[in-house]
């Protein structure tokens, strides 16, 4: 099966062509929804790699669902499915986060490749938010590895060469990371 998919709109019809087109293309329908409360319930239970969404939908509408699984990191991505074409429902849809806003009627022809066009797009952006954080755990490591520099050269008269030859030391003797030794000194000088 290509990808994990959660179909959400509260026409049964709708529901049951988009999961046959979905079948058919060897995409796993992992759960279809009603409402826009039940797609997120689906959506934290299943963790899918995209949802496709209706806007009008009972109890919660389609656009707070998505702000709801955009926040919650519950899906990699969303597309918004709808009869809609009005300007305050394409910005409303712009800001959570939507990767692609397809107007009914849906055929397999302008489905699919936003399906695939979506999902590329959020896998992307997942390696991003990924680097991101690396890089900032990175800073971090950096940040208290020279405050803990800062400390050993005030503490006990060492160069900054020193000081860092002495955490890589202690570092490699605990066999742990420069930041875990790093943080200990700081913890120490407290």
């Amino acid at each position: 099966m290509k990808y994990r998919i959660v179909v959400a709109d509260d026409e049964p019809i709708t529901r049951m062509d988009l999961s046959e087109i979905l079948t058919e293309e060897n995409y796993n329908v992992v759960g279809e929804a009603s409402d826009g409360y039940d797609a997120v319930e689906l959506c934290r239970r299943f963790r899918p790699d995209l949802v496709l969404m209706d806007i009008k939908m009972p109890i919660l509408d389609g656009i707070k669902a998505t702000e709801i699984i955009m926040k919650e990191n519950l899906a990699k991505g969303v597309i918004m499915l709808t009869a809609y074409t009005g300007v305050e429902f394409v910005e409303r849809a712009k800001k959570t986060g939507v990767m692609g806003y397809i107007v009914k009627p849906i055929s397999k022809v302008n489905l699919i490749p936003a399906i695939e066009v979506a999902i590329s797009k959020s896998e992307e952006i997942l390696q991003i938010k990924k680097d991101m954080q690396k890089t900032k755990e990175k800073l971090e490591h950096r940040k208290t590895v020279e405050r803990a520099k800062g400390i050993l050269m005030k503490n006990e008269d060492l160069t900054e060469e020193e000081a860092y030859n002495k955490i890589r030391k202690l570092s490699m003797d605990k066999r742990c990371s420069m930041g875990n030794i790093a943080a200990a000194i700081i913890m120490n000088s407290m």
